[in-house]
């Protein structure tokens, strides 16, 4: 299991160069306005998401797992302790195939335990759009 830091950046591009020196990791994923990295030490998945007018620069937070047993016990947890949740299952998103379980903490910020089937052609399985169109 690894903990995810998901970023709005305004440059993609000064963003995985900043990272990347900075975790000594070259990026894992590269997508238009995505990008993401897999650090060993400490373990930990970085997403950064192009988004230059976010109102906030922290997307999200997760934790990302290899089992979906381990899924279905976070979503076990939320559902025993009365949160709101909201179960995805073989979902797209972020370029992957993926089982997930969502809840929002207090006030407001998001987390989400999920487990990558596979990766994905599309940020959210809908076809791309070509820029030039």
């Amino acid at each position: 299991m690894r903990l995810q830091l998901a970023l709005n950046v305004r440059d993609l591009d000064s963003a995985v160069a900043f990272y990347s020196k900075m975790f000594g990791v070259r990026v894992h994923k590269r997508k238009p306005g995505y990008a993401n990295f897999i650090v060993d030490a400490p373990p930990l998945k970085l997403v950064l998401f192009e988004r230059p007018d976010a109102d906030e620069r922290l997307n999200h937070l997760g934790v990302e797992v290899f089992e979906d047993e381990e899924v279905n016990a976070a979503t076990e947890r939320l559902k025993n302790a009365g949160f709101e949740h909201l179960v995805e299952d073989e979902s797209t998103c972020c370029y992957a195939k993926q089982n997930k379980v969502w809840a929002s903490e207090p006030d407001g910020l998001r987390w989400e335990w999920y487990r990558i089937l596979e990766d994905a052609e599309s940020f959210s399985g809908e076809p791309e759009r070509s820029h030039n169109a």
